[in-house]
C-alpha cells in the first residue's frame, strides 16, 4: 500500500461512479498532478475531449466529497491500494489504453510475480472436459514463480484460481465490483484463501460499487493488461472471453487457446481464434515456448505449500487427485503402488485431513 499525500485524490476520483479511468487520466495529463486534477475548474476541461455531461457530474459530486475521509475509510476497512503514480504499479498495466488509476486490493501483493503473469479466461458454463484439461496444463507449473490472473467468475475463472491454489501458484483475482461486494458470492471462501496464502483480490472500483453487468467487460482490460499472455479455455463466438481475447490483441500481448470438443458451442470462438493466428496450447510446455519462459521454482510458493513436507508417496497421491477425483484402483495403477499399501496411505491421509472420499468411492483433496 502506498500512502503519499496525493493518494487520497486518486481514491476520491474512484468513488464517483459517473466517471471512468479515462476521464481521470485525461485531466491528470492536462493538469500534471492528481491534486491539481481534483481541484480543476470548469475552464480546465475546455478542449479536453471529455463529455460535457461527465464534466458537470464530476464537478457536482466533487463538492460533496472529502478526500481525507475517504482515505481514512479505506484504511479502516483494511483495504490496500496502489495508484497509477505508485512505484509498484504493474508496468504492463501502465501501458494499456485507459489504465486503472487506482487498484484496491486485499491479500499479499508480495506473493505476486508481475514479471511472469498468465491470464486465463473462458466460459462461465465450462465443460467438465475443459476444466479437466486446464487443470492438467496448470499442473505442469506446480510450485513455480508463475502468477495466474483471472476474473473470479464461475466456470473457467474459478477453475483457474482453484488450480493455482492446488499447484501452489500465486494468483490475482480481478473482480468487476467493489471489494465489499464480492461476486460471485459462492467464491467468497476461495477469495479469502487467496488473500491469506496465494495472492490478491483486486478491483479498480470503489468499495461498495455493485457487480453490474457493464462493469465486467470493462474489468477484462485489466485481466489481459496485467499479463504478457492470455489463455482462452472455452469461448462462444459472442462472449466475454472473446472480448478479452480482442483486448489481448489490441494490447500487443500473446494470445493462446486450448482446443476442445468441436461439437461444444463454447469452442466456436476458440477455433475462430486458432484459425486467425492464436497459438494452440495442449500442455504447460506450449505456454513456456510461446512466452519464451523458463520454469523457476518459487521460494515464496514452496514456503507456503501445504504439501511440501509430505512424504514422497503422499505427495504423488495428492498430485494425482488434485486434478480429478480417482478411485483407489486407478491411483494404484497410475502410480504402480501395491493396493494394500495404498489403502493404508489413503486411510492415514484421510484421517489427517489431507484428502477425503466422495461419492463413487473416489478420493479428492480437501483444498
Amino acid at each position: 500500500m502506498t500512502n503519499n499525500s496525493e493518494d487520497k485524490y486518486f481514491i476520491a476520483f474512484s468513488s464517483i461512479e459517473e466517471i471512468s479511468s479515462a476521464f481521470v487520466k485525461t485531466i491528470l495529463d492536462i493538469k500534471g498532478t492528481i491534486k491539481a486534477a481534483w481541484e480543476s475548474e470548469e475552464k480546465d476541461f475546455y478542449n479536453s475531449g471529455l463529455r460535457k455531461a461527465s464534466v458537470e457530474k464530476f464537478l457536482e459530486k466533487r463538492d460533496k466529497i472529502d478526500p481525507d475521509k475517504l482515505l481514512n475509510l479505506t484504511v479502516e476497512k483494511g483495504i490496500n491500494w496502489i495508484t497509477y503514480n505508485s512505484e509498484n504499479y504493474p508496468e504492463l498495466l501502465r501501458n494499456i489504453d485507459s489504465p486503472p488509476m487506482v487498484l484496491f486490493y486485499r491479500g499479499n501483493l508480495k506473493r505476486v510475480n508481475f514479471e511472469k503473469t498468465l491470464s486465463v479466461v473462458g466460459s462461465r458454463k465450462a465443460s467438465t472436459m475443459g476444466k479437466e484439461n486446464l487443470g492438467r496444463i496448470l499442473k505442469d507449473f506446480y510450485g513455480t514463480d508463475l502468477t495466474i490472473v483471472s476474473g473470479g467468475a464461475a466456470g473457467v475463472d474459478t477453475c483457474a484460481h482453484e488450480n493455482a491454489i492446488k499447484n501452489n501458484l500465486s494468483t490475482v483475482v480481478v473482480i468487476g465490483s467493489g471489494l465489499d461486494k464480492l461476486y460471485p458470492v459462492q467464491n467468497e471462501k476461495m477469495f479469502e484463501e487467496i488473500c491469506q496464502n496465494y495472492g490478491v483480490v483486486m478491483s479498480e472500483y470503489w468499495h461498495d460499487f455493485e457487480p453490474l453487468p457493464f462493469r465486467f467487460p470493462i474489468r477484462n482490460r485489466i485481466v489481459s493488461g496485467l499479463s504478457k499472455g492470455t489463455l482462452i479455455v472455452e469461448a462462444a463466438l459472442k462472449s466475454g472471453a472473446m472480448i478479452t481475447a480482442n483486448l489481448c490483441l489490441e494490447q500487443g500481448r500473446e494470445l493462446m487457446c486450448m482446443p476442445g470438443n468441436i461439437n461444444n458451442p463454447n469452442t466456436q470462438g476458440i477455433y475462430h481464434l486458432l484459425k486467425n493466428g492464436a497459438s494452440m496450447i495442449t500442455n504447460g510446455q506450449d505456454i513456456m515456448d510461446v512466452m519464451n519462459w523458463e520454469k523457476i521454482k518459487s521460494s515464496a510458493g514452496l514456503e507456503n505449500s501445504k504439501n511440501s513436507n509430505l512424504p514422497e508417496k503422499e505427495r504423488k497421491i495428492i498430485d494425482e487427485i488434485s486434478i480429478e477425483p480417482l478411485s483407489a484402483d486407478i491411483i494404484a495403477s497410475r502410480l504402480s503402488f501395491d493396493i494394500g499399501e495404498l489403502m493404508m496411505l489413503l486411510t492415514t491421509m484421510e484421517l489427517s485431513g489431507l484428502i477425503k472420499q466422495i461419492e463413487g468411492a473416489k478420493y479428492t483433496t480437501c483444498n
